[in-house]
């Protein structure tokens, strides 16, 4: 599959059969990953893979930070449906920015410009993950509803760095239809 084909037939799945990966499956998606650009070349990913009896903890973690987040009168929206995937996935990697600041604490302009820099190279790296995920015909899902449960899971998985976002891996067990994209035209200038 050639790298435009990959990119139009890759879609976000959120149902994944019951049947693990294996290892050296798990290892190309990730070795993929950290062929990703950076800025200045500081590849700021870490990467944490969650698998086996573990994605039940991790699917409580998120369901209680949910539950906080409601608690404080928060809507989660899709959290709980995304919580569903990732304890039925075979694989979920969260991603991490090793350099970047955590969302609540203090910004100087300078650390707001680095983390945004290395924010992009870890999405470069992400997306990475999901067409090495599509040309090897796994299932990937890109997760950023783990934010209502970012301490919970950052604690526990045992990482001091920003968490940026997880992607959940398996064989798909459904083929989602393409969703709608805006026209290039739509969103594009030319001076």
């Amino acid at each position: 599959m050639n790298t435009l084909d990959a990119i139009a037939a890759r879609r976000s799945i959120r149902k994944f059969k019951d049947a693990a990966l294996p290892d050296e499956m798990i290892e190309a998606v990730l070795a993929a990953a950290v062929q990703a650009p950076s800025g200045k070349n500081r590849q700021p990913w870490r990467f944490v893979i969650v698998k086996g009896e573990k994605r039940r903890e991790m699917a409580r973690l998120m369901r209680e930070g949910i539950a906080k987040a409601k608690g404080r009168g928060e809507d989660p929206g899709s959290s709980e449906g995304s919580a569903a995937i990732m304890e039925e996935a075979p694989v979920t990697v969260f991603v991490f920015n090793t350099d970047g600041t955590h969302p609540w604490l203090a910004h100087s302009i300078g650390q707001m410009f680095v983390d945004a820099v290395n924010v992009q190279s870890v999405g470069a790296a992400i997306q990475n993950m999901l067409l090495a995920a599509q040309e090897m015909s796994i299932g990937s899902l890109w997760i950023c509803d783990i934010f209502y449960a970012y301490e919970e899971l950052r604690n526990w998985l045992g990482e001091e760095c920003q968490m940026v976002a997880a992607v959940s891996l398996g064989y798909p067990d459904e083929n989602p239809e393409a969703r709608p994209r805006k026209p290039v035209g739509e969103v594009t200038r030319r001076l």
